[in-house]
């Protein structure tokens, strides 16, 4: 009898092209001349799930399809795990920036490299190849397993949240199974704990009509480029805290030996460093760089638009300014009252000479997990088999929206699984995933399935 690890080993191959095949589809579904390929990765995904053995559907949304798989052959009887992933992918510019195209997948040095090929497509991809595996080298699975697969998740997961509340009991289950994230290191296979949540928004700043001759009205007119500059300072004091009153009134500290645990775990914080090509390191006083990056909250610019950028000489006074500002939040903070305390607190400090709007763009609150359970730990169990050692427990500075409103709805825990690894660049060019890690997240899979066999 053939067994999945039998099929798994002789697929090397066949594996990587039809995962190619899926990087291919540039599914960016920030943006409109890309709906139809949001579509055609939908497809993708609706037609792999059928031909498994899926039953499957395309649910349209006022904007892109939710794809819904199901297999329900286990019995009442048997738990039911819910998967989740997304299938959409963030714009791949600066283009120049790729080594190779981003939507041409080419591996090097032991690594794949495409947009989507850690966020979230390859790892999404595991969990597809891993049921098609079982199903076909067993003709079923050992539990009833639902998947649901958004392509909106880059672009706050706007119609998902409905989808639940819609249809909650079609989708009750046991546990909630994701794979979006990363390892702590090489080798080093962890359970993730903690996700930051996010508040995004724009700060527009107006003062003149119209950009202005900057000799003729410079030094008589708000110039709106240099107001928001000071606005943006203002968001911080010297010590990298944030200085938005009452920023940190909701934030839950964490007790002396959850920090011991993360002090404990084997960070290279030179490896890091080096990492990302910056001089040094930086953060709120206080706090190492893990706690600066999973369990303390952040504000961060993360695009500036004013005056004339472009070639040569133009000396104007710009009218307009604009700064997309992103908000990375710890328990038990609040998205929309960040947001709101913002407002309040640029009103305090603008001069009123000039109009400042803050437009919010989208928000997802943070979560922390209980790691306990039989699905944990079927997990753990699964992990080490594969990878040879105890996974770890850690945090992500990142955010995914989506897992208080699985948890809050579905009243299911949610189990963060990830098989990426630090520095991959993802929403940056040459985004990469593990080669390796293909055959290894199948195999974890497979080894889960066979944890909660029985």
């Amino acid at each position: 009898m053939t067994t999945p690890a039998d099929t798994l080993a002789r697929i090397g191959g066949p594996l990587r092209e039809e995962l190619f095949h899926f990087l291919r589809i540039p599914s960016v579904s920030a943006r409109s001349e890309h709906r139809s390929d949001v579509r055609r990765a939908a497809a993708w995904v609706s037609d792999h799930l059928r031909n498994t053995g899926f039953s499957t559907q395309m649910v349209e949304t006022p904007g892109h399809p939710i794809v819904l798989g199901e297999w329900r052959e286990a019995g009442p009887e048997a738990p039911t795990l819910l998967i989740y992933g997304h299938y959409d992918v963030q714009p791949a510019e600066p283009l120049e920036l790729w080594t190779s195209p981003p939507f041409e997948p080419e591996i090097r040095d032991g690594r794949l490299y495409a947009r989507g090929a850690t966020d979230d497509k390859g790892q999404l991809y595991l969990h597809l190849k891993a049921l098609e595996i079982l199903m076909g080298s067993r003709g079923g699975l050992p539990v009833n397993v639902v998947v649901v697969a958004e392509g909106e998740e880059e672009v706050g997961s706007p119609n998902l949240l409905p989808f639940l509340r819609d249809h909650q009991d079609r989708l009750a289950c046991d546990a909630v199974i994701i794979s979006d994230s990363q390892m702590f290191a090489p080798g080093v296979p962890s359970l993730l704990s903690s996700l930051r949540g996010l508040a995004y928004v724009e700060i527009h700043v107006q003062g003149a009509r119209s950009d202005l001759h900057s000799g003729a009205y410079g030094g008589a007119v708000p110039n709106a480029a240099t107001v928001l500059a000071r606005l943006l300072a203002s968001l911080h004091d010297a010590d990298g805290r944030v200085a938005i009153p009452g920023f940190y009134d909701r934030v839950v500290e964490w007790d002396s030996e959850a920090r011991a645990a993360i002090d404990g775990l084997p960070f290279d914080e030179e490896g890091f460093r080096h990492e990302t090509g910056a001089p040094g390191l930086q953060g709120e006083a206080g706090y190492r760089t893990l706690e600066r990056l999973w369990i303390r909250p952040t504000c961060e610019v993360n695009g500036l638009l004013s005056g004339y950028t472009g070639e040569g000489a133009k000396t104007v006074l710009p009218a307009r300014a604009m700064a997309k500002v992103s908000f990375r939040l710890v328990p038990d903070q609040d998205p929309d009252r960040i947001s709101a305390l913002l407002r309040s607190h640029l009103q305090a400090v603008a001069p009123p000479e000039v109009k400042v709007e803050v437009r919010e763009l989208h928000h997802g609150r943070p979560w922390r997990g209980s790691p306990q359970g039989p699905f944990f730990e079927a997990a753990r169990r699964a992990l080490a088999r594969s990878f040879g050692q105890e996974p770890v427990l850690t945090g992500e500075g990142g955010s995914i929206p989506i897992v208080s409103d699985f948890e809050e709805v579905l009243g299911a825990p949610v189990l963060l699984l990830g098989f990426g690894l630090p520095g991959s660049n993802l929403h940056a060019p040459d985004e990469w995933f593990p080669d390796a890690h293909l055959e290894k997240g199948i195999e974890t899979l497979l080894h889960l399935y066979g944890e909660l066999d029985g």
